[in-house]
């Protein structure tokens, strides 16, 4: 990879309007998507909003996952970034599709970290070399 890290930001429509309103099954859906992938979960907070409506994150040790929720349109923003090559953020994503019962996703993939450097980028480099 030329890039410090994957960015995906995909918009779920025609979700399970109760899941999308139930903060203990998001976090639960959002930490299964993080293991799938092979990410290691470092810590996760979800919010539920009145009258409806779940904000999460899941801090992974290649980055994050986040969600946002509008059940009354039964939709759901989701922001899957990792880093490294040893994470699929695509795996994390369609685990999430199928869990949320999203009909249909729209996706947009960012490299992040994108340094001019001639040498191979990693998320965790040896050492930290400061110039």
């Amino acid at each position: 990879m030329n890039a410090l890290g994957r960015h995906l930001l995909a918009e779920f429509f025609n979700c399970d309007a109760e899941i999308l309103n139930d903060a203990e099954q998001v976090e639960m859906i959002m930490k299964k998507a993080a293991l799938v992938c092979g990410a290691t979960i470092v810590n996760s907070v979800v919010h539920t909003f009145n009258p409806h409506g779940v904000s999460g994150v899941v801090v992974i040790a290649e980055s994050h996952l986040a969600i946002h929720t509008w059940p009354e349109y039964r939709y759901a923003a989701v922001d899957v970034f990792t880093c490294g090559d040893t994470v699929d953020p695509w795996i994390a994503m369609d685990t999430l599709k199928s869990y949320l019962k999203a009909d249909s996703t729209k996706t947009m993939s960012l490299n992040r970290g994108e340094l001019h450097n001639e040498k191979v980028l990693r998320h965790k480099p040896q050492e930290l070399e400061i110039s």
